[in-house]
């Protein structure tokens, strides 16, 4: 053999080597919202690094077409589901956008007002918790949802929220710890019907739920969830790379939040089935749109980014652009009309802003 054969047959044998890694890798990502982690746990690492995964194949897929390489076809069958699945990420749009609708839904984690951006020079959280709740009055929303509110001790609660929010009811189940406490709120300029939490085994993590009423013939029950993070910073994953005791945590913090997902996915679900109202789901995931818990939760309900959304979706600041885990999920008696996200640097995520409208569709139980 030549070595102009030697290296043609090892440049082709490199390309299928990285196809082959490749393809095996967005299997696994479109298999991310079908399989319960609770079972396998790893395959929702698979589906984060979806976005990732699939530019490299389409870099390889470009580089097959180049190469006329007979695994070309292969690619393209490879690549067709994600021509449905990246609108979860990406939507076009033309045109003006549109007027709000008369229904306005906000959903922010506000990182405990802890992690504002450096932009904003507020130095202490009181400061990023005024100049927070400054901001979404702004909004002019129905209907805000927090998640990671907090609060020193000796500040009233009750007071807090009435000062600041004007107008709105304010249910609230915060944890109270050495300094403060911290937990769910969620605002309301509807009449409230009922409220509750739905709480989640060996978690601080919860869901609160309002029902509301929007007009005589819509009333909702919205639930505010926060599922279970990862409580992994930017700088923890960075040196998981390099350190093997790291590697060791960063495996078990990602292991126990991948898993207890699903049961609190279940109890939040469980709730639903109790409930004589159509449930909105709204909050901070901590999954992506192709997990299993978009998927269950989605069921009977449309993504408002999907139906109304403009442009590339990322909901968490520090691992931008890959990361959307903030959702607002609406029955479908309720159609989206406006999504966007906001440009606030008082918390690590950005709110989630959309306006609905209700559908002239008949809508079935």
């Amino acid at each position: 053999m030549t070595e102009k054969k030697k290296r043609s047959f090892f440049s082709r044998l490199i390309f299928f080597l990285l196809v082959v890694i490749a393809s095996s890798m967005l299997l696994l990502s479109y298999a991310a919202e079908i399989i319960n982690p609770a079972k396998f746990w790893p395959i929702t690492i698979f589906g984060i690094m979806y976005l990732p995964i699939l530019i490299l194949t389409i870099i390889l897929f470009v580089f097959a077409i180049i190469r006329r390489s007979s695994l070309t076809s292969w690619l393209v069958v490879l690549l067709i589901p994600s021509i449905f699945l990246a609108g979860r990420y990406i939507r076009l749009g033309w045109g003006d956008k549109p007027e709000e609708g008369p229904v306005k839904v906000v959903t922010y984690n506000v990182g405990l007002f802890a992690n504002g951006s450096k932009s904003s020079k507020l130095d202490s959280r009181k400061a990023l918790a005024d100049a927070a709740a400054k901001y979404l009055m702004s909004l002019d929303a129905d209907v805000i949802c927090l998640q990671e509110f907090y609060m020193d001790n000796g500040i009233g609660i009750d007071e807090y929220l009435e000062s600041h929010f004007p107008g709105y009811r304010a249910d609230y189940y915060l944890l109270t710890g050495n300094k403060g406490h911290a937990g769910n709120v969620t605002l309301s300029r509807f009449p409230v019907r009922d409220k509750g939490k739905v709480g989640f085994e060996k978690s601080t993590n919860m869901a609160l739920f309002t029902d509301v009423e929007v007009n005589d013939s819509i009333s909702l029950r919205i639930y505010n969830c926060h599922f279970e993070s990862y409580n992994l910073s930017p700088d923890e994953v960075i040196k998981s790379i390099m350190d093997e005791e790291e590697v060791e945590s960063t495996g078990r913090k990602m292991r126990q939040a991948i898993t207890r997902r699903p049961d609190q996915i279940k109890a939040v679900r469980s709730s639903m089935a109790e409930s004589p109202y159509r449930s909105m789901v709204v909050g901070d995931f901590n999954d992506t749109p192709l997990s299993y818990t978009y998927q269950v939760l989605k069921q009977s309900r449309t993504d408002a980014f999907v139906k109304a959304g403009r442009g590339f979706s990322y909901t968490y600041k520090r691992f931008r652009p890959f990361l959307r885990i903030d959702y607002i999920l609406a029955p479908k008696d309720l159609d989206a009309v406006t999504y966007s996200s906001g440009d606030a640097d008082y918390s690590d995520h950005y709110p989630q802003i959309a306006s609905f409208k209700p559908s002239t569709k008949k809508q079935s139980i």
